[in-house]
């Protein structure tokens, strides 16, 4: 039995201001309109003889990421299992908590297909004969990662050094090299003896859980404690404490450049792992000049540019090589050559503990998303955007008042000891301290305008008493 397990997760620094902590690189949006998760659910299930699907995410992932795969043709034929991480810690943890999880749902025999959410490949019959070579490798004990032919000499990637082959297209892998300089990624795309690193394995589930207690003693201990502590629930979330104790690695690291039973297959499928924002350009066809662009903008005099516009028109005149990320409330331009130190933004914006690393100005909910639409002294206003069937959390704020507007749809409002519904044009007002719910009975979205007064309007200002996504 094939069993693929999606990671799906990581901040995606070098993408903001498009990739933040809440919204993070896999539910990014590409030119054809689907997010990087859904194409690789789309992928996903494109394979043989695959029935049911593992994906690893972080808890508060899980509603965005069911969302996604709602969007997915023929998905209801697939079973879904989730495991929720509490905290990211890499993928070596994350992969060994997938393997205690095949291992005792679907049993010793079946076979891990690891693939990461963020990358994208449109040629699924190569992509599934890749897979197939991969499976025979892995059901003879091998530890099997995927190797990429290079076209160009890439210095954003890692690099195989491939050795004698097993198989048709399966090899040893000699050893794993960082990414490399120019120079030096050039003699290897010229060798014909490297692949491009993807990311991507096939393994057992007990060859890589022996391995890993082997090699990586640590990270297997905590996970095999962190697994017996967890509550077997559906989905399954993992136990919280021991599993911030167990290292931050990555399985590259823990266990693949150590162990003697990896091999490699060498893949000749297109792959993209859309890494940067030049990466992300190469998926926009380019004009005369070399420009590419997603969204409004105007180029005069300028060449080899990207300009990606969430919204407003974008100018840009006489500039060349350079990117232009534009998002309701932030901008990034640089030059195509600091396309790999974006993440340096990002770090410093986290490190001053600035919003926009983590959250966009619109925000995704289990029940919705809401869009802060303008904000200054004792003041915010936000609009709110409630799925049908959905409720906020019954709550209360200590230092705010909320006036509620509707603007489509029907609310139904809990307001104290009160219970009412307000129509489309018609509005509340919730006082400081009451317990209030907002809840949509319709079959069509609800959006509502809310203006907040107040002495403190941060979303940390919630006491929840009730809430139907299990949050506190």
């Amino acid at each position: 039995m094939l069993v693929p397990v999606i990671l799906s997760g990581g901040a995606g620094s070098r993408l903001w201001p498009v990739s933040r902590e809440a919204h993070p690189k896999p539910f990014m949006l590409m030119p054809d309109g689907k997010s990087l998760l859904h194409k690789t659910l789309e992928r996903t299930v494109s394979l043989k003889n695959v029935k049911n699907i593992v994906t690893m995410t972080n808890r508060d992932y899980y509603f965005q990421t069911k969302d996604q795969y709602k969007l997915c043709d023929n998905i209801d034929s697939f079973g879904l299992d989730y495991l929720l991480e509490p905290v990211g810690r890499n993928t070596a943890p994350a992969i060994v908590m997938a393997a205690f999880y095949v291992s005792e749902t679907y049993g010793s025999e079946a076979v891990m297909l690891v693939l990461p959410a963020d990358h994208i490949i449109d040629d699924h019959k190569a992509f599934d004969l890749s897979a197939q070579h991969a499976v025979k490798l892995a059901e003879q004990g091998k530890l099997v990662t995927f190797g990429i032919n290079p076209d160009k000499p890439e210095t954003g990637y890692g690099y195989i050094e491939v050795g004698e082959a097993l198989t048709d297209s399966g090899y040893v892998v000699k050893k794993f090299v960082e990414k490399p300089d120019a120079k030096t990624a050039e003699s290897y795309v010229k060798s014909g003896d490297f692949v491009w690193n993807s990311g991507m394995f096939c393994f057992k589930p007990e060859a890589l859980l022996s391995a890993m207690k082997t090699h990586s003693p640590e990270i297997y201990s905590l996970s095999e404690k962190c697994w017996n502590q967890t509550d077997k629930q559906i989905p399954t979330e993992l136990e919280e404490k021991t599993f911030s104790q167990i290292p931050s690695d990555s399985i590259d690291y823990a266990l693949m450049e150590k162990s003697e039973q990896v091999a490699v297959v060498r893949c000749d499928f297109d792959w993209n792992d859309v890494g940067s924002w030049d990466a992300v350009s190469d998926l926009a066809e380019a004009d005369a000049n070399g420009n590419r662009v997603v969204g409004n903008a105007i180029l005069e005099q300028s060449s080899n540019c990207y300009v990606n516009s969430d919204g407003r028109l974008i100018a840009v005149l006489g500039l060349e090589d350079t990117l232009v990320i534009d998002t309701p409330d932030a901008l990034l331009v640089t030059n195509r050559s600091h396309a790999q130190q974006v993440k340096t933004i990002f770090q410093k914006l986290k490190q001053q503990k600035h919003s926009a690393h983590k959250y966009h100005s619109t925000v995704h909910r289990p029940w919705g998303t809401y869009t802060v639409l303008e904000e200054g002294p004792r003041f915010k206003m936000k609009r709110i955007v409630l799925k049908p069937g959905a409720s906020i959390s019954l709550q209360k704020h200590h230092h705010r008042s909320e006036h509620w507007v509707v603007v489509s749809g029907t609310a139904e409002v809990v307001n104290g000891e009160d219970s009412f519904l307000v129509q489309t044009n018609e509005s509340t007002y919730v006082p400081i301290g009451n317990k209030h719910r907002l809840s949509n009975p319709g079959v069509i979205e609800l959006a509502i305008i809310e203006v907040q007064i107040g002495d403190y309007l941060e979303e940390d200002d919630i006491v929840r008493y009730e809430d139907n996504y299990g949050r506190k």
